[in-house]
């Protein structure tokens, strides 16, 4: 019978999960205890917050579990998404970055005050999804990482509207005490010298405790230079250089971090399992090249003050395992505390408005003389974050299961942006401060509520029927200050002020806001096993994203977003060979789409509706050594009505709303979505043969995105250009033993400049030619793919 069949799949789970503490790898860890003696074609996940073989999941999952996460050269976040065919990544820098699935992009501006991540990301239990996107956590000591696509809402809430990155660790292993040092020298191409020292220890503290202690520094070199240049700003005349900060490869980034994590089993049905981990990374320079003019050339820019970054985080969580009754019951807690400090050039914005408007002839100092209107930024970000989550989950082999339980969550965002121009005149300097021409500083908090639960009925030996709901409540406030001085602006800043200072360091408050909502978002399924080796599922399933605040006070706050996904999928696995795959349709409502305005503020606004038709597909082989892999996925992600300037829902983009705006059309419908390709797809082929008393192995990893659109608005699109497709190729080959592990690679062996992101300091309706500087524009920088690196990795067990 079926039943039987799935019932004996739960017991090798859940003996799985005993014996490898939750690692779900192929081939099995050497790392960890009893792992040889496991089904190594078995992959377990929790993405439905139980254990389960992930062929048995009704879920669009890829899992890349420890071992391959190593083998693929996985240092952080960007290098794993290159492997996830749903997934894309845009990137300024490290530490700031955003995550799409499915196309579901609009370009979003990742401002401080703007709309929340589409896609959820986890560590373990606890959600990590900030403003700024996800933490850029070290690939270490990770049992998996698991990408589950399309909408997660009912089982993981707000943000997770587009999918879910849930980076598993590997738990403490009560079996034995054992550990690893592994370490790393690589070189960039057109850069310096890099390298990695990580290690782990687990150590047996008993038959019922263990802890688990990992470290890692890693050094990555840079491979963009700094070189010279001046510009002479027309209003002044006065001349700037950059003469002290050039550099060659300054972009260099030091990361360095550790995680300590107990397991104790009270008895023969609790565990507990605290965990703390911890990072600090910081990064020099820029991460962008200037379109080639002809002052700059190939990894090449000119910036006229420091850039630079500091990231730090702390995580510490709680996890309760146990059962009443027969009943599984799960409580885990815990808290996320980052704080960023960010320093950057802003004087493209200086001299362009200086072009345009003769922007400096309102810059002088106390006696009047004009001065440089070069402008810098200092900012910083601190985040507070705590979570909660209880619930209890039905025995897993009974024809009628339930899983659910209540979620909240409260994050506090404190926001510094200092934008300075030196010597500024006291007339003109927002009070308060030393030199600030503009100043935000403001408090952000997002609540979240919830209830949900998920009831799967066994109709028949072979079918199985869920649905699910979760319950929320959001309540989202943004309060502090913006602006200028008022004796520069007589409508925006201290003029615009309607209560003294309740934020501190602010000169009185100009935005107090708070928006809230509640409702209910749902999901059915129907799973069929046609035998136990063949699944077929269809899903609708339904995502939201809260709503929030618009920082110019005059706006309305913008509402929720949701995405509606009909899917057909299937699981298939014919002894050494598996295939999976999904066919689907989101429908993207009420889009929260986010532009930069009048000032250079970001608004948002609820923008019309897209949808989203794409497949997705991976096909594996494993045998006699040879690891074949495919995977892709096509996305045709289009706009399903025009994007005026003024969004009315009664008129089209030629009405005259009478108040002194202009209407007009940004995107006609049809549009692609932007950011995401319509295809991307890589193969990796791995061959594992002896060698001697040694066991070698040699790999070659092909990754290709196709190309992409810089924005959803058909003129600034024109003005950033299209991001072209490129292709790039890893290759490694190594030995290891029992004890030890050798292996020399290349990543992006031929050299791709890959462009994930651009961008422009000036106003986007005013910027000129893409290609290089015009008087009514700006200089272009693109983000590219890091250039080939070929390094030396060794490692030992111990």
């Amino acid at each position: 019978m079926v039943f039987e069949h799935k019932r004996r799949r739960l017991s090798m789970a859940a003996s799985l999960l005993a014996g490898t503490a939750l690692t779900a790898t192929t081939p099995a860890l050497a790392q960890d205890a009893g792992a040889a003696e496991t089904d190594t074609d078995v992959i377990i996940v929790t993405a439905q917050k139980r254990a389960q073989d992930l062929q048995d999941v009704p879920v669009a999952i890829t899992a890349i579990g420890t071992e391959k996460l190593d083998q693929l050269q996985v240092s952080e976040l960007q290098d794993v998404v290159k492997f996830l065919p749903s997934v894309t990544i845009q990137t300024a820098a490290p530490g700031f970055s955003q995550v799409y699935f499915r196309g579901v992009a609009s370009g979003e501006n990742a401002n401080h005050s703007s709309s929340l991540p589409t896609v959820g990301t986890y560590l373990d239990e606890m959600p990590i999804t900030t403003i700024q996107g996800a933490l850029d956590i070290h690939a270490y000591d990770l049992a998996r990482v698991e990408a589950l696509a399309g909408p997660q809402g009912t089982l993981y809430g707000a943000s997770s509207m587009a999918g879910t990155i849930k980076m598993v660790t590997n738990a403490p292993d009560y079996g034995d005490s054992y550990g690893a040092i592994d370490l790393e020298l690589n070189q960039v191409a057109h850069g310096g010298i890099g390298g990695t020292a990580e290690g782990f220890y687990n150590a047996s503290l008993g038959s019922n405790a263990a802890l688990r202690v990992v470290g890692w520094y890693r050094k990555d070199a840079g491979y963009i230079d700094n070189v010279a240049g001046s510009r002479t700003y027309p209003t002044s005349g006065i001349t700037q250089n950059n003469a002290a900060l050039v550099e060659e490869d300054y972009n260099d980034v030091e990361t360095y971090g550790a995680r300590v994590a107990l397991g104790i089993e009270l008895d023969d049905n609790w565990t507990v399992r605290p965990t703390v981990m911890g990072q600090v990374q910081t990064a020099n320079g820029s991460f962008s090249q200037e379109r080639s003019t002809a002052v700059t050339g190939d990894l090449q820019t000119v910036q006229y003050n420091p850039e630079y970054s500091k990231d730090k985080w702390l995580q510490a969580a709680l996890t309760i395992e146990g059962k009443l009754g027969n009943w599984d019951l799960t409580a885990t807690g815990g808290g996320l505390w980052r704080k960023d400090h960010v320093e950057s050039d802003y004087s493209d914005y200086a001299y362009f408005y200086d072009a345009l408007y003769g922007y400096g002839a309102y810059f002088y100092d106390n006696n009047y003389d004009l001065i440089s209107p070069n402008q810098y930024i200092q900012g910083g970000d601190k985040y507070r974050r705590m979570f909660g989550e209880i619930r209890v989950a039905s025995p897993q082999e009974a024809p009628i299961r339930f899983i659910g339980g209540l979620f909240a969550q409260r994050q506090r965002h404190e926001i510094t942006q200092n934008y300075i121009i030196d010597n500024l005149t006291d007339l003109f300097t927002v009070t308060g401060t030393e030199s600030n021409v503009w100043l935000t500083r403001q408090t952000r908090t997002d609540r979240d509520y919830a209830a949900f639960g998920e009831l799967s009925f066994d109709v028949t030996d072979q079918l199985t029927l869920t649905g699910g709901a979760r319950l929320y409540k959001y309540k989202n406030s943004l309060i502090g200050f913006f602006g200028y001085n008022a004796n520069f602006s007589s409508r925006t800043g201290e003029a615009a002020c309607f209560a003294g200072p309740i934020v501190d360091g602010t000169p009185c408050t100009n935005l107090d806001k708070v928006t809230s909502d509640t409702d209910a978002i749902w999901k059915l399924n129907a799973t069929y096993e046609i035998n136990p080796d063949v699944l077929v599922y269809a899903t609708w399933s339904q995502g939201f994203r809260p709503g929030g605040i618009n920082r110019r006070g005059t706006l309305p706050p913008y509402k929720p977003d949701s995405l509606d996904n009909y899917e057909l999928g299937w699981k298939t696995r014919f002894g050494d060979v598996t295939f999976n795959g999904a066919v689907y349709q989101e429908d993207w409502s009420d889009i929260q789409l986010s532009f930069l305005g009048e000032n250079g503020l970001t608004e948002i606004r609820n923008a019309g509706i897209a949808r989203i038709r794409g497949l997705e597909a991976d096909f594996s082989y494993r045998a006699n050594g040879l690891t074949l892999s495919l995977s892709g996925s096509y996305n045709d992600a289009t706009i399903r009505k025009d994007f005026c300037r003024i969004a009315n829902p009664d008129f089209d983009c030629t009405f005259d709303p009478g108040d002194g705006r202009v209407n007009a059309l940004l995107a006609p419908a049809g549009t692609r979505l932007p950011i995401t390709a319509k295809f991307k797809g890589n193969a990796i082929a791995r061959y594992e043969f002896p060698l001697g008393s040694w066991d070698g192995h040699v790999q070659g990893a092909l990754a290709h995105i196709g190309s992409r659109r810089s924005d959803l608005r058909t003129f600034e699109n024109g003005l950033k250009g299209t991001f072209p497709a490129y292709t790039t190729l890893d290759l490694s080959i190594g030995m290891k033993n029992d004890k030890m592990r050798f292996e020399l690679f290349a990543t992006n062996l031929f050299d791709e400049r890959g462009v994930i992101n651009t961008g422009v300091q000036c106003l986007e309706t005013t910027c000129g030619d893409p290609d290089g500087i015009s008087s009514t524009g700006g200089v272009f920088y693109d983000t590219v793919i890091k250039p080939r690196v070929i390094g030396i990795k060794t490692g030992f067990d111990f």
